[in-house]
């Protein structure tokens, strides 16, 4: 018959940070109280599981555009896209800067992380601006970062998209700001053609209004640039600019020439201006036959301009006189030699 096994009584040392059992260490638990070694293991575990789970879903939103993330001023590039927002009237700045102080940042910007610790800015243009002249004026260090999230759009079209979608819902762009952005993204080479930018730009306005667009870019390419006060012009003046300008190319002209004699120092100034040039009557482009025989340029032959045309008439035209004229133009550098 086998003997038992006589066991020893356990002997617990106790010298302070650990606890030791017949000679062995074990942890304190946090209440005083010893642990089995298989308890904490299990602990151990659940917090590092705990963590990595955690530490996967701040990955997560950071890369989906959940996590607001604070961003120096200087690391971001303000021109990344053109602007729709062409200006930000004074009063709207003034309210804007005085809320940012009182209650600080409410509402992010989005950014594009272009590597290297620069971002480009999507939207936010306001906001982001708004800091910049708090920080100027006040040299605060609160001012000189902005809340922001990251955003990684596929392509430079859903950078605009989201770029003019946050307009719109905050302040709604001004018409000629509607037109402005589709020209400037086609210009850019963001999309291949004007409709399929207003299209895209605003994909939930009616066809109506997206047609009223339309008619702004042919305001916009006539006057960007010369406007002071742009963005107050209204649906229907430029509605009525843009139907002069698809008459009579030389409105063109004369619009641009009306504003910069005036030099209009308001919205109000400006507009009237505007009303002016087109109260104006203009010369119809078709010319009569009275109109033809009055302005004889040599014998036989009529010269009359038709907007950006020139157009001769008369027993004077002939195949030489073509002829002739093609050879004039080609040394003058006016068309190109065959």
């Amino acid at each position: 018959m086998a003997k038992r096994k006589r066991l020893s009584p356990s002997v617990l040392v106790d010298d302070g940070s650990l606890l030791r059992l017949n000679g062995h260490e074990i942890l304190r638990g946090e209440t005083g109280s010893t642990a089995p070694p298989i308890a904490q293991v299990a602990r151990e575990a659940s917090a590092s599981a705990a963590l990595e789970e955690v530490t996967a879903e701040l990955a997560s939103a950071r890369a989906e555009g959940r996590l607001i993330q604070t961003v120096p001023l200087a690391a971001i590039e303000r021109d990344y896209l053109v602007r729709d927002r062409i200006v930000a009237e004074d009063e709207e700045m003034t309210a804007l800067k005085a809320s940012l102080a009182a209650r600080g940042q409410q509402t992010p910007v989005e950014l594009v992380d272009l590597g290297q610790g620069a971002y480009g800015l999507i939207s936010g243009w306001r906001r982001l601006a708004a800091l910049e002249a708090l920080l100027d004026e006040t040299g605060e260090d609160r001012f000189a970062h902005v809340q922001a999230l990251l955003r990684q759009p596929e392509t430079a079209g859903d950078a605009y998209t989201a770029m003019v979608e946050e307009n719109e819902i905050r302040v709604g762009l001004s018409p000629f700001e509607r037109g402005r952005i589709v020209a400037k993204a086609v210009e850019q080479g963001v999309f291949s053609d004007t409709q399929t930018a207003l299209r895209a730009l605003f994909a939930s306005a009616s066809r109506a209004k997206r047609s009223k667009i339309g008619s702004f870019i042919r305001v916009v390419g006539a006057l960007d640039g010369v406007l002071r006060f742009p963005g107050a012009i209204g649906e229907r003046l430029g509605l009525r600019l843009a139907k002069a300008l698809d008459a009579d190319p030389e409105t063109a002209v004369r619009l641009q020439t009306a504003l910069r004699e005036a030099d209009p120092q308001s919205a109000e100034a400006e507009a009237a201006v505007l009303e002016q040039v087109l109260r104006v009557p203009q010369p119809s482009t078709a010319a009569t036959a009275s109109e033809l025989a009055t302005d004889p340029e040599a014998p036989g032959v009529a010269v009359t301009r038709k907007g950006q045309r020139l157009v001769l008439s008369g027993a004077g035209v002939s195949a030489d006189l073509e002829t002739r004229l093609r050879h004039w133009l080609m040394e003058q550098g006016f068309m190109q030699k065959p």
